[in-house]
Formats: C-alpha cells, structure tokens, sequence
C-alpha cells in the first residue's frame, strides 16, 4: 500500500491530507482531519466518491469488468466451484482444503432447520404477503430465537451467527414462498447439498416424492455465487451501518434485506422481466428497440447495460451460459417470454448501437429468464437474491466488527433549512 499527501486549500488555509493506495484500485485521500483543521465537511450524495471503510473481501474494477472474492474472479469461482466454497472464501478469506469443506459443509447442513416456533410465525402474515415482507420480519425475529448468539464481542458466538444465517435463511426463504403460494412447508434434508436442498423446499410436496433435477441445482448454486457479494453497494453499507451502532447480526441482516426490497437495488431482474410481459412477442421488438434508442421517449431496455460495470458484467458472462443450459434441459418451447428474451439478447450483441454503448445484457437480465425457467414467480426473485446475498453481508459485517477502527456511522449533512427564530403563539399567528 502506498501513501503519499494531497493539499487543499480552504478560505486561505493549506492542509495537508494523507493519500492512502489499496493493493489494486484508485487511490483515497483520507478527510478524517478535515472538519478539525478547516471546520468544513465533503459533499457527496450517495457516497460514490467516499470510500466508507477498507475491506478485504470484494474488488471490481467497472471499467475492465473486473470482480474478485479475495482475488479471485468471479467466473472461475462460479465455474469451478460451489457456493458454500464461496462463502468460506468470504468468511475465512482463502479457499478451504478438503476437510475445512467437509467441516464447513457439515456445520452448515446441520444448522439448517428453524426453531419450530418460527414455524407458527408466519401464521400471523395475511395470505398474501409479500415474500420479502415475510423475509424481513422473520429475519429479524431470529434474534428473538437465537440469544446464545447475539453477543457480537465473543468471536465464536459471531462465528455461529454466522453460520446460521447462511444455513438457515434458504429454509425460511423457501417457508416464505411456501406460505405465498399456499402449500405445506417442507423441512430441509441433510443428505441434499445447499441448492438441492432449497429447490426441495421449495417444489416438493408431502403427497409425492420429488427428486431435484442436477442441471437445475447447478444453476441455483451457480446464481447464489454470483450475487454473494459485490462489493460496498446499498443493503451491504445498510448491513455495515446498523452494524456500526453494535446492533445484534440478525437485525443489521433484516436491514439488508429491507434496503434490498427497494427497485433500484433487488429488484432489477424482476424489473428486466416485467420489461420482457411489456414487449409481449418478438414481432413487436423493433418497435420497442426503437424507442430505446430515442433520447426523447422513456422507455428503457431493463436488464442491459450496469451502473458499475461499463463493460460487460463478468457475471453475466457465466449467467448467460447457465441460462441455455437451464433451457436446454427444461426443453423450454412456446414461450412468448423466453422467446422475447432470447432475441433481444441477440439483438444486444450484434447491433452496433448497443456494442457502441455498451448496454450488454447484465445479471439481472439472464438471472429473470433463469428463475422464471426454474419456476419461481418474480415475486421471489428478490428473495433469492437476498439469500445468496446473506453470506456477503455477514462477511462484510464481520469484518467491521473485527476493524480496530470501526466506529458508528455518522453522516454529515449540508443544511439548507431555516436559520434559528422564535416561537410564536397560535394565538399571534396569521
């Protein structure tokens, strides 16, 4: 890491401020003295330009399409791995040996199930509640259930947190569903890996036997890890914040979940989807192709193109390969959706106003056609995402408990309201 100082000049007073460089990626100039020395604070709605802590865990470099867990890209992860190898490479920081994943994998799969309790506590949400209404309030209400693991200064009660969340949260997403749609709730089996085991919970039911598809629970894991985590984004600086005030795990992850809810976060697969029903058939592509390209119509093509990612989303690239592996094994035919989706990704890659803007499609736009494959309503899809988003969460969590340097989040404000006045009488008013 390198440092080096960078000057200001405010109202005529030089100040020198430290320049701190990462291991990979731009350099930051630390403005904690700033306020002492000039009594002035930064202005930066959103934060895009304030690095909020250092981290260890996630790097992407927008430009290159780049993103790493712990310096490794996330294809090869995706590729070669499974999603719990992913999550104790962000847990642990390196990728486990043989017995640290048999051990992982045990402790995980025997964490699995809820405290029944819980069970009769999705009873109290009306019928047709919002999964992810459901997700945050059961979430939160963990922390009612798990006391032995509340206590965020003992390492080993953090580290069964830990572990609970991340095996614990695909059977509640799958009750959420269940609830939703009406069927019994089914337990977890200890002898299916992570992702069989949630496609089980989600799809069995008690009058039959059902035996999960392979190809199908590859691309479930393969969609788990890659959205375990990216970086410093809304829910996971919402995680950190709640985190910051010594708020117990399972609070500051229904926060995450809650931030998640939001459209302009989680909700962009489901939004590519929704754009997808618009479009309705291929015949009437151009005409919405065309609309995408005029400046002065507001229509947008969901699912193409990234906020971070000015070139093609790495994740994309490994999404798109298990979208038509999924369709190939479903022998998906007739479906107006899909058949909208597989053009428009075509149209994408070969026309040379997108290549010009480089609106390739993204995550969301694969992992929409992919669920809806699978047989999840888009009412779930933000659900998914915050269960594989859990582990991210947790890792980045624990990493802020375990900085020396962390402290409660405080945001400064630039106000604009009134200045000071007094009080008048509702007698004396006009």
């Amino acid at each position: 890491m390198t440092e080096s100082k960078a000057k200001l000049s405010v109202d005529g007073k030089d100040i020198e401020l430290q320049v701190r460089g990462g291991t990979v990626g731009p350099d930051v100039i630390d403005i904690a003295s700033l306020y002492k020395e000039t009594g002035t604070f930064t202005y930066d709605p959103g934060f895009t330009s304030t690095a909020s802590c250092e981290s260890k865990i996630t790097y992407i470099d927008g430009e290159a399409g780049v993103l790493l867990h712990r310096g490794y890209p996330i294809d090869q992860l995706a590729e070669h791995g499974d999603f719990l190898e992913a999550c104790y490479l962000l847990l642990y920081g390196e990728l486990p040996n043989k017995a640290q994943k048999a051990d992982f994998d045990y402790r995980v799969t025997r964490h699995t199930m809820i405290h029944e309790q819980m069970s009769r506590f999705f009873t109290g949400f009306r019928r047709d509640a919002h999964p992810m209404a459901i997700m945050c309030g059961v979430v939160g209400a963990l922390s009612a259930f798990y006391h032995d693991s509340t206590d965020i200064t003992d390492p080993h009660q953090r580290m069964v947190a830990s572990l609970r969340m991340i095996a614990k949260m695909p059977t509640i997403a799958a009750m959420a569903y269940k609830y939703h749609i009406g069927q019994p709730f089914v337990y977890p089996k200890n002898d299916l890996d992570y992702a069989s085991n949630f496609l089980h919970m989600c799809f069995a039911v008690p009058c039959e036997e059902y035996v999960v598809n392979p190809v199908l629970a590859r691309a479930m894991d393969r969609i788990f890890i890659l959205h375990a985590d990216h970086e410093q984004n809304a829910s996971t600086s919402t995680v950190r914040l709640a985190g910051s005030s010594g708020a117990n795990p399972f609070a500051c992850i229904a926060a995450g979940i809650a931030c998640l809810w939001g459209p302009a976060h989680g909700g962009a697969n489901e939004a590519a989807l929704n754009m997808l029903s618009e479009i309705g058939s291929v015949d009437n592509i151009p005409e919405y192709i065309d609309r995408a390209k005029d400046h002065d119509d507001p229509f947008r093509l969901m699912g193409f193109g990234h906020r971070v990612y000015k070139n093609y989303d790495p994740r994309a690239k490994i999404m798109q390969k298990t979208t038509h592996e999924v369709l190939a094994e479903l022998g998906i035919k007739d479906d107006p959706l899909l058949d909208v989706a597989i053009e428009l990704e075509r149209i994408a890659l070969t026309d040379e106003y997108f290549i010009e803007k480089k609106l390739y499609p993204n995550i969301d736009f694969y992992s929409g056609i992919t669920l809806k494959a699978l047989g999840f309503p888009t009412t779930m899809f933000t659900v998914l995402f915050a269960l594989a988003r859990t582990v991210g969460w947790i890792a980045q969590w624990k990493e802020m408990i375990e900085d020396p340097h962390q402290r409660i989040g405080r945001p400064r404000q630039l106000y604009t309201g009134e200045t000071s006045r007094d009080y008048i009488p509702i007698s004396s008013r006009s």
